[in-house]
């Protein structure tokens, strides 16, 4: 597998979607731990692993888990500290995971995998579908109630807690990266070609929302039931102000050291002021005025950022490619 940096379309490819790949130069990165006049404070994490780590959950600050290329799953208990790798039962690139508590859990992938656990990732059992688009993200608004979202307009749910998974129509073939849902009725789907879907009737319905432009959208992340936020393929960020019905393009210019607007692959808020993105070559951008403003910080790795996760306000994990898993704190 290249060792060079890759954006999220370099995995769809992976995946057999079709997206073009292309490549990124590697950033020097001098420091394992750097801090910056607005005490952020990054730490590069030991995952002894080599895997490219797509996604990342905390629940609380110390338990949480990781899931990669090559079927990896790591777990952690002390905040990072030490990861333990746990067997998958699968060799597929895992692109999404999501626990819903500290015992229940899921992953998905390439060629329609789908992976459950009720022991804290210690196992993992197959879910048995009827479909071979990659899969690139898993979500649960309740216990019973989910959706896994794939290529092709892929959309699964269940209301029995993962016993069985019904396709609900999309009314789109392009591929879908993220989903974001409030509770069992209200979400927002994000994906290629600039989709967007919202539903307020639990996915039997998905109302498609004009962004004014073609980018491919990797993820969406809700502060509050108004104001959310979805990101993309080169500086694209829209924002919405009433619940995802409009989009308002906020797409982030060249900074002064910018040669090519970098893509942008998760966005997470910690409450309705305070929000981060990552991205290719290790980028990190912050808000404290509810995304008003961006501060490009320097990058924190030399590969792309691919998963992020905050357990509560003052700390957050990254992960990427070649096994990169990042602690990000804010100093007191």
């Amino acid at each position: 597998m290249m060792t060079d940096s890759r954006t999220y379309q370099s995995k769809s490819a992976e995946l057999a979607v079709g997206i073009l790949v292309f490549s990124c130069a590697v950033l020097l990165w001098s420091a394992h731990v750097w801090s910056e006049p607005s005490s952020l404070l990054v730490h590069q994490q030991k995952s002894r692993t080599e895997a490219n780590v797509m996604s990342v959950q905390f629940l609380t600050p110390q338990a949480g888990w990781a899931a990669g290329s090559k079927g990896t799953i790591l777990k952690t208990t002390d905040g990072g500290q030490t990861w333990q790798k746990k067997s998958s039962g699968t060799a597929a690139l895992l692109v999404s995971l999501f626990f819903s508590d500290e015992h229940r859990g899921w992953i998905a992938g390439a060629g329609g995998t789908l992976r459950r656990t009720t022991d804290g990732g210690e196992t993992w059992n197959a879910v048995p579908l009827d479909i071979q688009q990659p899969l690139y993200h898993v979500t649960f608004a309740a216990p019973s109630t989910g959706w896994v979202i794939g290529g092709g307009g892929t959309i699964l749910h269940t209301t029995d807690g993962g016993e069985h998974w019904v396709e609900q129509r999309s009314g789109t073939h392009a591929a879908l990266y993220s989903a974001y849902f409030f509770n069992e009725q209200q979400g927002t789907i994000v994906g290629a070609l600039g989709t967007v879907l919202t539903t307020d009737d639990g996915g039997a319905t998905w109302v498609p929302r004009e962004t004014h432009g073609a980018v491919t959208l990797f993820d969406v992340f809700f502060a509050d039931q108004e104001n959310g936020w979805a990101v993309g393929n080169a500086g694209a960020l829209f924002q919405t102000t009433d619940g995802g019905a409009e989009w308002i393009d906020q797409s982030l210019p060249c900074g002064k050291t910018c040669t090519r607007l970098v893509d942008l692959l998760k966005v997470r808020f910690t409450d309705s002021q305070s929000g981060w993105i990552v991205g290719e070559r290790g980028m990190l951008y912050r808000t404290t005025d509810a995304g008003f403003t961006w501060k490009e910080e320097r990058s924190i790795a030399p590969v792309s950022l691919f998963g992020l996760s905050f357990p509560d306000s003052s700390q957050g994990w990254a992960s990427g490619d070649n096994g990169t898993i990042v602690h990000l704190q804010l100093g007191r």
